[in-house]
């Protein structure tokens, strides 16, 4: 047991971290709320105050997840269970090495402690323990998960672990793992360590990576997306890579906001997995986006690799550290949020993708095999400049729209998802916020006003009532014309002056699609296979 003066904080006094082997740490702080952690922050010198009263953060190396280095583990159950094409295996033997030396780093350290829940449904619930280095970090889980009332934390008891060192470094000989940082999960322990990265998202992905795992099991849909409720009370789901607008769109100010990124669907509605919000602020706008742009003038939020000027004020423009600069901030933050975090049956979902090739219609009504395709499919699409050598558009499919995330097979998933809109009988849209008059470089961002019209004709039901005409290229289903958008726009091949580009474009598309769905032909129904883009002639 842990000497008497190294904990502080309200906690569960029977369940300290030395459940997980934690023995020897300098000083652990239990729970700390906002101001405790802002002065441990700036007197740790791990962030900075900016002028409005946010906490400013910089990640160092990692401004983004480290796919690439997260790893799963394999025992006899996870074996059969898991989506080893997807997912890279360790051993029990080399994650217990690692939890060894992940045990010895710990010796002498501070160390901070939060306690919360993922998952609003408390039926499926799943208390986390989350054990982090970095003050800041303790702020960030903190403001992104949901936090139990102050008198539960006296018998909390964790169903997940996850234990956050961004300054551990791990050896690849030793540990089994690709480079020194590691993200490594053993879905059966529930346990997660991770380990020489200070992106702080690593952290609310292993929980939504825990949750993927469990809740199919019992009939519940874990989804990457967003959520919001009309005044009606009908729900709209927003799936989405990042970047494709969940977060922006679904903070509507005339609807109650459900969540901004994870949810789970199953007998009783949607529920948010999160207590907060994960916001990209890239050339972020009061103007375009008044909601989120509040939270980052608010003490408590912090801000991730956000350029301060010389008076500490956010210059969202400024992209120099990386594109993916980031804002965290309690759901409450958001003066139309749900407090409960729950919602009814969803009456739409909305497939978001930013087609930077500007093939594709802002939008388009889905039948409910095309519904499944694009799920699969996980359409978005990478911009010139965003990454080193990428020069051009780059078609990305991360299927079910977060592939990282998803230890199971997307079969699982997509069926799940295909019984829910059948037994709700949920409308489904594809939204293109991507480019249109050409591709990238040569067209324009899609209008955000455009997209807010046609979305509000989605989920008010209007736009169930247009005339609509079928997309030669996909086969779906697009209107002729809505209210307060430009028709011309309707149609991307009407935005190109140059007509036979766009048809050399949109050939160019559908044989991606085409070719990336090949590894799913063999886990779908012929109705799915027949809703596969084909190509026809464009219209005159």
């Amino acid at each position: 047991m842990l000497a008497k003066g190294q904990e502080t904080g309200k906690r569960n006094l029977s369940n300290g971290i030395d459940t997980v082997g934690l023995i020897d740490p300098k000083h652990v702080y239990y729970n700390l709320g906002e101001a405790e952690l802002y002065e441990q922050a700036l007197c740790r010198c791990e962030a900075v105050l900016t002028a409005k009263g946010a906490l400013r953060a910089l990640t160092g190396q990692h401004t983004g997840r480290s796919a690439n280095d997260k790893f799963v583990v394999k025992d006899a159950v996870t074996g059969p269970a898991i989506w080893w094409d997807n997912n890279k295996a360790m051993s029990p033997d080399r994650f217990e090495t690692l939890l060894a030396d992940f045990r010895e780093y710990a010796v002498d350290k501070e160390l901070f402690v939060q306690d919360l829940i993922g998952g609003a449904d408390r039926v499926h619930a799943l208390p986390s323990r989350v054990i982090t280095e970095y003050a800041w970090h303790s702020l960030f889980i903190r403001n992104l998960l949901i936090r139990p009332e102050r008198e539960e934390l006296d018998t909390f008891l964790p169903e997940l672990t996850i234990i956050d060192f961004p300054g551990f470094k791990a050896d690849p000989g030793r540990h089994g793992c690709r480079t020194d940082t590691v993200i490594a999960v053993d879905l059966e322990r529930r346990l997660v360590l991770i380990g020489g990265t200070s992106y702080a998202g690593e952290m609310k992905k292993s929980v939504f990576t825990a949750l993927n795992y469990l809740l199919p099991q019992h009939g519940v849909m874990p989804m990457h997306c967003s959520a919001n409720q009309g005044p009606g009370g009908d729900t709209a789901v927003f799936f989405g890579l990042s970047g494709t607008g969940k977060t922006t769109l679904s903070a509507d100010p005339s609807r109650t906001l459900i969540g901004d990124d994870e949810h789970g669907w199953g007998e009783d509605g949607i529920f948010n997995f999160e207590g907060g919000c994960y916001a990209k602020t890239i050339r972020l706008s009061q103007e375009a986006e008044p909601e989120i742009h509040a939270t980052t003038q608010r003490f408590g939020t912090v801000l991730e690799n956000v350029v301060l000027d010389e008076n500490r004020e956010p210059d969202f423009d400024d992209g120099s550290l990386t594109e993916n600069t980031r804002c965290a901030y309690p759901l409450h933050f958001i003066p139309n949020a749900s407090a409960s975090g729950r919602a009814g049956q969803p009456r739409n979902i909305i497939m978001l993708t930013a087609d930077a090739f500007g093939v594709l219609p802002p939008i388009a009504r889905l039948t409910p095999a095309q519904a499944m395709y694009h799920f699969l499919s996980g359409y978005t699409a990478k911009v010139a400049g965003t990454e080193k050598g990428v020069t051009e558009p780059q078609a990305t499919f991360s299927t079910c729209f977060g592939a990282p995330f998803m230890p199971r097979h997307p079969s699982e998933y997509g069926n799940l998802l295909r019984d829910l809109i059948a037994r709700h009988g949920v409308d489904c849209w594809l939204v293109n916020t991507g480019w249109t008059g050409g591709a990238y470089g040569t067209g324009t961002r899609m209008p955000i006003k455009a997209t807010r019209a046609l979305l509000t004709a989605a989920l008010d039901g209007s736009l169930t009532e247009a005339q609509f005409r079928t997309d030669p290229n996909f086969g779906i289903a697009v209107p002729v014309a809505v209210d307060g958008v430009d028709s011309t726009m309707l149609d991307p091949r009407q935005t190109w002056d140059d007509k036979d580009a766009y048809d050399h474009q949109a050939r160019r598309l559908v044989d991606m699609f085409i070719e990336n769905f090949a590894k799913f032909e063999d886990h779908v129904g012929p109705d799915v296979m027949g809703a596969a883009p084909g190509m026809a002639e464009a219209a005159e």
